[in-house]
C-alpha cells in the first residue's frame, strides 16, 4: 500500500488508535525526547506534537511498535514482504548471486512498473520554496543533554555516484550549526561516503538533497542494507506496490527527490573544505557517540508542502523506535540471504539488547560438521553483517524466540574451548569497546548439536555435564568473603539449566578480572559452570536484559575473553567492564550512557497531566540510570 502523503499515514494511525495528538506546547530541546522516551520504552503510541513553537507540527515514534512498522510498510506481517521477495527471486535463474538477481529484477514486467520515475514540473514537496533557508524555523530537536546541538534524526539523504549517476539514499544524522549549515555524519563504510571520496578525487562539489516525511516507506528504505549501486527507491516501490515519483531539486537539479515529501533540504558538500567538529550525540547503542570530524553540508534551499509535518525520532537506551525499523530489515532480508548466500538458514533474529550490530542469532538446518562455522564466515563477509560482533548459530531444534529456551540450548550444546571461535575485522563506527576505531574482535558460537567428529575427547556428555552443573551450588557468602571486590552475583540461570553467571566487580588493577575468573573456576562449586560474565558495579545484574545490553556494548570478545581448558570441558569468562587507560591501557575515550537530566524530568513530570497521555507512561526511564552516569559529560572522566 502506498500513502499519498504523511497526512494519510497520520490519519491511518489515528483511526487505528495508534496516535495521540499533543496540543500543549512542548519544547523540542530535550522535552520532547523525555516524553517520547517514556512512551517508546513501553511500546506506546505515535505522538503528534502540534505546538512546537514553530509553524510545523512534529511526528515522532510513528513506527514504534510492530503494528505501526507494518502499517508504515503497508502489510499485515513483515514476513509477507520476505515471501514476496522470495517469489520474485525464484523467477530468476539458479546460480545468480543476490546482487545479480536484484539487478535483473527491473527487467521483469511486474517490477518495471514499480521502478522510480522522474516526472516533469514541481512536486507537492515544492509548494513552498525558500531560497534563503533557515533551519532554525523547523522544530529540529536537541535530543539529549550532552548532545552537541540540534540534530535532524530522520533525514533521507540523496547522493549520486559522479561516474555512473546511480542514486543512493541513506540515513545519516545531521547536526545543525547555523541556519544554513549542518554536519553530514556518513560513516566510513557507507555508500555516500564513497561518493564523497570520488567527488574529492574529481575536485568537484557534491550535490546533496535531504527529504523528510512523505510516505514512511522512504524512511525505511534509507535504512535498508541494499547492495552497493542498487537504488533504494526500487525497494520502496516494491514494498508499496507503486512507483516512487521523483522531481528535480530547485537549486541542485542533478538530484531527484520524492514528489510527496514534506520537506526537502537542498545543498552541497565541498570536499575541498575542512571538516567540522560534529557531536556528541546520544546514539542507538544507548551510549553517546563522541565528537569527530565530518563534512559540512551547505544548505542552498528548503522546499516544503503547505501543510508540512516534520518527522523525527530519538535513539538511546533500547528499546526505541529504531528497534522496529531494524526488525523490518531482519524480516525482509532473511529471504534473499537464504536464497542466494546461505541456503541452510531457516531464520535469524537480532535481539534488541544487541542494538543491531552487536549480536545475531542464526538458525540453520545442519547437515554436516562445522557447518555453523561456514555460516558465520559467510555472513561476516556479507554487507552490513560484517559489523556483527557476536554471532550465535543454532540448529532447527531450537526456538530462537523463546529467550530462556535459546539460552539453555546454547549452554547445553557449547563447549567453550571447542565451539567458540574468535576473529577480528571491521566493527561499527559506534562501537566504543574496541581498542582501535572501526577495528576489533568478533566471536562466533557454534551452539548446534554436534556430530561425533566435532566433539573433543574426554569431554562429558550432556547428561554428565548437567549432573556437574546441578552439583554447582554456589557458596555465595564464602565467595564474597574471598573476593570483596565482587559486589553482586546473579546465579539464577543455573537453576534453569543455563550455565552462565553474571558477576559485578569493582575492578582495581591490571588483569584483575582474569585473576578473579581463574580463581573462581578453580573452586569446587564452580566445577559445572561454563561461563562467567563480569560487568561494572553500576549494572543491575538482576535485570538480565539491561545486563546483556551493557555486556554487548562494552565487550571486545577477542580481547576480553579468558578461556580455560581442563579435563572436563572448557570454561570461559568475559570482561565487559569499562576499559580505562590506567588499568587496561585503553587509549580511547569511553562514552557515558544516555539519559535525560533531572531538570527536564521534573519539567515533564509537572507537565504530564496536560499532555493527554495515560499515567502508565509517566515514569521516566532515565531516573534509574542517572545515578549510574560517570563523571565528565558525554566523555566519561578517567578513573
Amino acid at each position: 500500500m502506498a500513502y499519498k502523503n504523511i497526512d494519510e499515514f497520520i490519519s491511518a494511525l489515528e483511526k487505528a488508535g495508534e496516535l495521540v495528538r499533543i496540543k500543549e506546547y512542548v519544547n523540542p530541546d530535550l522535552e520532547i525526547t523525555e516524553i517520547v522516551d517514556r512512551v517508546s520504552k513501553k511500546y506506546g503510541p505515535a505522538l503528534l506534537f502540534e505546538n512546537t513553537g514553530t509553524d510545523f507540527p512534529l511526528l515522532i515514534n510513528s513506527m514504534g511498535n510492530y503494528k505501526r512498522i507494518c502499517m508504515a510498510l503497508g502489510v499485515q506481517n513483515l514476513d509477507d514482504i520476505a515471501k514476496d521477495i522470495e517469489s520474485l527471486l525464484k523467477m530468476i535463474k539458479p546460480g545468480d548471486t543476490w546482487i545479480d538477481k536484484l539487478k535483473l529484477l527491473p527487467k521483469l514486467g511486474k517490477i518495471a512498473s514499480w521502478m522510480p520515475k522522474v516526472k516533469k514540473g514541481k512536486g507537492e514537496c515544492q509548494e513552498v520554496i525558500i531560497t534563503e533557508p533557515d533551519l532554525f524555523k523547523l522544530p529540529i530537536m536537541k535530543c539529549w543533554p550532552e548532545d552537541g546541538g540540534k540534530f535532524i534524526t530522520l533525514p533521507v539523504v540523496h547522493t549520486k555516484d559522479p561516474d555512473t549517476g546511480i542514486r543512493n539514499i541513506g540515513m545519516y544524522r545531521m547536526q545543525v550549526f547555523e541556519k544554513n549549515l549542518t554536519g553530514m555524519h556518513w560513516h566510513l563504510h557507507k555508500v555516500s561516503a564513497r561518493h564523497f571520496r570520488r567527488y574529492k578525487e574529481l575536485g568537484k562539489k557534491m550535490p546533496v538533497a535531504v527529504a523528510i516525511g512523505g510516505d514512511p516507506v522512504y524512511t525505511y528504505a534509507a535504512t535498508a542494507p541494499m547492495p552497493d549501486n542498487m537504488d533504494e527507491y526500487m525497494l520502496a516501490g516494491f514494498i508499496r506496490k507503486k512507483r516512487v515519483e521523483l522531481v528535480k531539486c530547485i537549486t541542485q537539479p542533478e538530484i531527484e527527490v520524492p514528489a510527496d515529501a514534506d520537506f526537502i533540504i537542498e545543498g552541497y558538500v565541498d570536499p575541498s573544505e575542512d571538516f567540522i567538529w560534529e557531536g556528541p550525540f546520544g546514539d542507538h547503542t544507548g551510549y553517546y557517540s563522541l565528537a569527530d570530524w565530518y563534512p559540512k553540508f551547505h544548505v542552498t534551499a528548503i522546499t516544503h508542502r503547505k501543510k508540512a509535518v516534520y518527522c523525527s525520532t530519538i535513539v538511546g537506551i533500547p528499546p526505541q523506535e529504531d528497534a522496529w525499523i531494524g526488525k523490518a530489515t531482519e524480516r525482509i532480508f532473511v529471504a534473499p540471504i537464504k536464497m542466494t548466500m546461505v541456503p541452510e538458514i531457516i531464520d535469524m533474529t537480532l535481539p534488541i539488547e544487541g542494538v543491531f550490530h552487536n549480536m545475531a542469532i542464526i538458525k540453520i538446518k545442519k547437515e554436516y560438521p562445522a557447518q555453523a562455522q561456514k555460516v558465520m564466515n559467510t555472513l561476516w563477509g556479507a554487507g552490513q553483517m560484517m559489523f556483527t560482533k557476536m554471532m550465535i548459530v543454532v540448529d532447527e531444534h531450537c526456538d530462537i524466540y523463546d529467550t530462556k529456551a535459546l539460552a539453555k540450548y546454547v549452554s547445553e550444546n557449547t563447549d567453550p574451548f571447542q565451539d567458540i571461535i574468535f576473529a577480528q575485522g571491521p566493527v561499527d563506527v559506534l562501537d566504543h569497546s574496541c581498542s582501535k576505531p572501526n577495528f576489533g574482535g568478533k566471536m562466533g558460537i557454534d551452539a548446534t548439536k554436534k556430530f561425533e567428529v566435532e566433539r573433543r575427547e574426554n569431554v562429558p556428555t550432556l547428561n554428565n555435564w548437567q549432573k556437574l552443573q546441578a552439583s554447582a551450588a554456589l557458596r555465595i557468602i564464602d565467595i564474597r568473603n574471598q573476593f570483596p571486590e565482587i559486589t553482586e552475583i546473579n546465579d539464577s540461570l543455573l537453576s534453569m539449566g543455563i550455565s552462565l553467571i553474571f558477576v559485578s566487580i569493582k575492578k582495581e588493577r591490571k588483569n584483575h578480572v582474569k585473576e578473579v575468573a581463574e580463581k573462581l573456576f578453580a573452586r569446587e562449586d564452580f566445577k559445572g559452570v561454563k561461563c562467567l560474565c563480569f560487568v561494572d558495579p553500576d549494572v543491575d545484574i538482576m535485570q538480565i536484559p539491561e545486563t546483556v545490553w551493557r555486556f554487548s556494548n562494552n565487550l571486545d570478545p577477542k580481547r576480553d575473553a579468558v578461556l580455560i581448558s581442563d579435563a572436563d570441558f572448557g570454561q570461559i569468562a568475559f570482561d565487559a567492564t569499562r576499559k580505562t587507560l590506567s588499568i587496561d591501557g585503553f587509549k580511547r575515550d569511553w562514552p557515558n550512557i544516555v539519559t535525560s537530566d533531572k531538570e527536564t524530568i521534573e519539567k515533564i513530570d509537572s507537565l504530564w497531566n496536560k499532555l493527554g497521555l495515560p499515567d502508565k507512561y509517566k515514569e521516566s526511564p532515565s531516573r534509574k540510570f542517572l545515578p549510574k552516569l560517570y563523571e565528565g559529560g558525554a566523555v566519561a572522566k578517567e578513573k
